[in-house]
């Protein structure tokens, strides 16, 4: 069993989400910590030219995505949430710039 955690930035953007989408995202970060780096597509995906991945809530149906990254064997941490590429092409982009920047520097400080 793996070990998801979420970065205290990132749980505050989840509990903003209308709650039928914080469900869903949360759903997604249980089947990850249910079957760690074994969760297929469509839950989850690499991001093209990005250190971090996507969870897909919803197999990918859902405006939202996590952006997280793995941290040991089986360890994983999600550094935001954002929308989905298509819907909000801007708010991905800068999603994912802010999932890497955080989770470095949390890296870099033990986490």
């Amino acid at each position: 069993m793996a070990t998801v955690g979420v970065l205290a930035e990132a749980e505050i953007e989840l509990e903003a989400l209308p709650l039928a989408e914080e469900v869903a995202v949360r759903t997604v970060m249980a089947k990850l910590e249910a079957l760690g780096s074994r969760l297929p597509f469509p839950h989850q995906s690499a991001v093209r030219g990005a250190t971090v991945r996507e969870l897909r809530p919803r197999s990918g149906r859902s405006p939202w995505r996590a952006f997280y990254r793995r941290t040991g064997a089986e360890g994983f941490f999600v550094g935001s949430i954002g929308p989905e590429a298509l819907v909000n092409p801007k708010g991905f982009k800068r999603a994912i710039r802010l999932a890497e920047t955080l989770l470095t520097q949390h890296e870099e400080y033990g986490g």
